[in-house]
């Protein structure tokens, strides 16, 4: 039996938002982030290293590594699409190449989410209540409202910005699970024939997903989907329309999900993809209570705003908890959240969980009350536009040294930073102001009300923000969070013609010397035989364990500007193994 629906809209509310508008507002957020900067720490630029190095020839393709050493994510197919994308433009600089797949990943990711909130809206049980003189919503506009809706919740969560904007497995992840989402949502409504393509989707996701570092999620989540869809001929609500073919057809998406999860999970078994990585709050030997805490506060902050219209929904739709269009992104969220709980990657776990947790802040707008909206409304335009002002301010003391305390404090914070001003990063981010303002005239103007509309000046925001930071920032981040300005100081005191023996470097200070210092490096050991050896400051107490100290001389401590724990220790070999080697090595600076 069909609870009533607590969705009361009427035709009037579900007036589309134009399409013009929807694809300004994925591309202003696309394109920065990946378009002008250098690779940043530290996963960053780990990846784009393992991607450098799967383009030589004595690669393994299979066990994607760095300098011999295993990478910190057991993934395969990000590293293969930066791979090809390097080898496929070499006119191209290889930071900006690898990033075109992960672009696309992005876009992937907002399209897959928006036709999975759109066929879940189509669902019996998520549609408005029947007028009784007629003018309730048509099902089909009703659904396109609630997918702009889902796709403007994406967007406004402020955890998605960075790590959509890396090249780095967990982009991948994210791709991939939305995808899945999609392909699960869409599956009553691709009947007979047409049943290809959600399975040709269902296969590339959970694929994707388990090649991307997350075997176990991929599993799962396919698990989710069989549940769900059983549920669904349980209680009699699997399609629009009942009936012997309708069962048949639900059925059918039940053996195929369980064919492709039981597909992926032996192809993980025999790429050994599988890595216990459970890691509990407390277990580290901190305290419990502390981690718990910092939980909370990454779950409150990285998911806003969707969260709080998420439990809306749970609340408000709480008779329909079985029906597609809870059940559904309720089951990939709660296995998102759960990751990011018990694993060490907590947010880019939880980046997993902003799709699903879109699709459910999505369904609760047409219960919201108008009080509500407008206090969406006045906190949103307060928050973004106190950010802008603050970002814009930043800015302008960076140039003119006006007002002095914040050119003081980026002076402080970021010792030799020498500002520049782009002509079109400046454009871009007076044109996305202006917008801005518009947006918020419009909003706050006498229009016609539509159920997207309180996601507007959330996703508007956001997007303001990123590409201010984006544009007028970006030299400053740069400088800040690359490792660029410590490997050009290193590549200053070694002779690039030479090798570099390295110990102690982490995966994304090796990358970042090859990439921003030109330098040949290995890994220490007895064969090495290099006129330099590079120490990570951590590892110095343990370096008499892995070399003769006495064939080494100090050279200089070479620290980074802007973090002083990031420190790095430059040797000189005195006592060569091999004194035929030429010239460079035996040269003192």
């Amino acid at each position: 039996m069909n609870k009533p629906s607590p969705a009361i809209i009427a035709q009037s509310a579900v007036r589309r938002l134009p399409r013009w508008a929807l694809l300004l507002f994925c591309v202003a957020y696309i394109v920065p982030g990946f378009v002008g900067r250098g690779p940043w720490k530290n996963e960053d630029i780990a990846a784009f290293g393992v991607m450098r190095e799967l383009t030589s020839g004595a690669a393994n393709w299979l066990q994607p590594q760095l300098l011999g050493q295993m990478t910190g994510f057991d993934a395969l197919v990000p590293y293969w699409l930066g791979a090809i994308a390097i080898k496929l433009l070499p006119f191209a600089d290889p930071a900006l190449a690898v990033r075109i797949p992960f672009v696309g990943l992005l876009a992937m990711t907002l399209w897959a989410t928006w036709y999975g909130v759109y066929y879940l809206a189509r669902s019996p049980q998520a549609q408005p209540v029947a007028f009784a003189f007629g003018g309730e919503a048509d099902p089909l506009d009703y659904a396109r409202a609630i997918a702009d809706a889902g796709v403007l919740a994406l967007i406004a969560s402020l955890g998605l910005a960075q790590f959509s904007h890396e090249t780095t497995p967990a982009l991948a992840q994210l791709g991939f699970t939305a995808l899945t989402f999609y392909a699960m949502a869409a599956s009553p409504y691709r009947q007979a024939t047409r049943v290809a393509g959600p399975a040709l989707g269902l296969l590339i996701g959970l694929a994707g997903l388990a090649l991307s570092g997350a075997p176990t999620l991929a599993v799962l989540l396919g698990l989710g989907g069989i549940l769900v869809e059983s549920g669904q001929l349980r209680w009699g609500n699997s399609a629009p329309q009942a009936g012997a073919t309708v069962r048949r057809h639900c059925w059918r998406w039940v053996l195929v999900i369980a064919g492709i999860t039981l597909a992926v999970a032996a192809a993980s078994q025999w790429l050994q993809l599988w890595r216990w990585r459970i890691d509990l709050p407390g277990a580290n030997g901190q305290s419990a209570w502390n981690d718990w805490r910092s939980l909370g506060r990454l779950l409150v902050w990285f998911t806003w705003p969707a969260w709080p219209l998420a439990l809306w929904t749970l609340w408000r739709w709480r008779r329909q908890l079985s029906s597609r269009h809870v059940a559904l992104p309720l089951w990939f969220a709660g296995m998102a959240i759960a990751s990011a709980l018990t694993t060490t990657a907590s947010d880019r776990s939880l980046l997993l969980s902003l799709p699903p947790l879109a699709a459910l802040a999505a369904f609760a707008l047409p219960t919201l009350q108008r009080s509500v909206a407008s206090l969406i409304d006045w906190f949103t335009l307060l928050f973004f536009t106190t950010c802008a002002i603050a970002i814009w301010v930043i800015w302008i003391a960076m140039q003119t040294g006006v007002p002095r305390q914040p050119a003081a404090n980026v002076a402080k914070l970021a010792p030799g930073f020498s500002p520049s001003f782009s002509l079109i990063a400046f454009l871009a981010a007076v044109a996305a102001t202006v917008a801005w303002a518009w947006l918020v005239r419009w909003r706050t103007g006498a229009h016609r009300a539509a159920l997207w509309k309180s996601l507007v000046l959330p996703a508007g925001g956001a997007t303001l923000c990123w590409l201010l930071l984006m544009t007028l920032w970006l030299p400053l981040l740069d400088y800040a969070r690359s490792l660029g300005p410590l490997s050009r100081q290193v590549a200053s005191l070694v002779d690039k013609k030479s090798c570099v023996e390295i110990y102690g470097v982490g995966s994304a200070q090796a990358a970042a010397l090859q990439y921003h210092g030109q330098l040949e490096l290995r890994q220490t050991s007895p064969q090495a035989n290099c006129p330099y050896l590079v120490v990570d400051i951590s590892a110095q107490p343990s370096l008499s364990t892995a070399v003769n100290l006495p064939d080494w001389a100090f050279q200089a401590t070479v620290r980074k500007p802007t973090d002083r724990t990031e420190n790095m220790v430059v040797y000189k070999r005195v006592n060569l193994r091999n004194p035929a080697r030429p010239g460079p090595f035996s040269q003192h600076r």
